[in-house]
């Protein structure tokens, strides 16, 4: 069994499951048996915090992770989220009114089959909604035992501030790992400020840190990391000779490169609790036998070598996906 950390006053496994990759984003996903497995050997190992989203799918993932807790519901943090909506081309947009905020939750309600959710989140902020109205919505949503814990993704450290004057922040999610750096100077701060914990979603860069990845022409048509510039030509490779460098440090410790990228993920502090995504039990088993890793100030240092941020080639996200982040 996994250690507990917390985020805010809200105790979770040190090592939460991210779920969206069991029905979407990541090409055919064709064995829910699989992935409702996967999350009861989660349970059983200590990982607690089960992140969904209603635009997982959309909605089948809660559908999914619903059907999955059912009969377990006791030993779950369930987190799920809203706010995210799309536009034509696959842009990304978001909404955050009240109305839609009130909406949203009691439909995840319905699909997870639930009475409450643990951490409900904003997923994005909405530019043309006050964070004042959405928060306030929210925090009628925690008045009425709806929800017991709010957080947010992807938003800047003056909307983190304004969020959680509204309402206490349990937890800020966010990209974080040795390829996605930027919150670490003023978020990160801010929310341990703010006694905010720190959720990092992608915490082995989509899956690029494991070494498993070589080429672009593995994935499934509708994988979507063929849109992302970091799996681009010219980027894939200049970005696959930092891994070649990781995976020889993870040899000489006698773990694999995505063990070695979770470990300095969790090494951040005891305040994070990163949410790595997998529908299969044996790289969940992997995954989760990171969190036990210890490493060493000067193994820290060499990690951080092999893979400083200003190394890595590409944005994260192509400009259509981009324009709702960090708000």
């Amino acid at each position: 069994m996994i250690a507990t950390r917390k985020l805010g006053e809200l105790p979770v496994g040190a090592q939460g499951l991210g779920c969206m990759g069991m029905s979407f984003a990541y090409g055919v996903q064709d064995n829910d048996d699989e992935s409702i497995a996967t999350i009861h050997r989660a349970l059983e190992l200590g990982v607690t915090l089960l992140d969904t989203s209603n635009v997982y799918g959309p909605e089948t993932n809660e559908r999914l992770v619903g059907r999955a807790i059912a009969d377990r519901r006791d030993q779950v943090v369930l987190a799920t989220k809203f706010g995210i909506v799309w536009g034509e081309g696959g842009s990304m947009g978001a909404r955050g009114d009240a109305a839609y905020v009130k909406q949203s939750c009691d439909e995840s309600l319905a699909r997870l089959g639930v009475d409450h959710i643990d951490l409900y989140y904003q997923h994005r902020v909405d530019p043309n909604t006050p964070i004042e109205e959405t928060w306030g919505a929210l925090a009628d949503l925690v008045q009425a035992g709806k929800v017991r814990y709010l957080g947010i993704s992807e938003a800047s450290a003056a909307t983190i501030r304004s969020a959680h004057a509204v309402h206490p922040i349990t937890a800020l999610q966010s990209e974080w790992s040795l390829w996605t750096r930027d919150l670490e100077a003023e978020i990160v701060p801010t929310c341990r400020e703010l006694g905010i914990g720190i959720v990092p979603f992608s915490p082995l860069g989509r899956g690029f840190l494991t070494g498993t990845i070589t080429s672009t022409a593995d994935f499934p048509a509708d994988d979507m990391r063929r849109r992302l510039p970091r799996f681009a030509d010219g980027n894939f490779d200049r970005n696959l000779s930092i891994v070649d460098t990781l995976r020889e440090l993870a040899t000489e410790k006698g773990v694999t490169p995505g063990q070695l990228a979770l470990a300095w993920v969790q090494s951040r502090g005891d305040d994070v609790v990163p949410i790595p995504g997998t529908k299969r039990r044996t790289y969940l088993e992997e995954n989760v036998a990171a969190a036990e890793i210890t490493l060493t100030a000067n193994e820290l240092t060499r990690i951080e070598a092999a893979a400083p941020a200003s190394a890595i080639a590409g944005a994260r996200y192509p400009e259509e996906l981009a324009r709702a982040a960090g708000k």
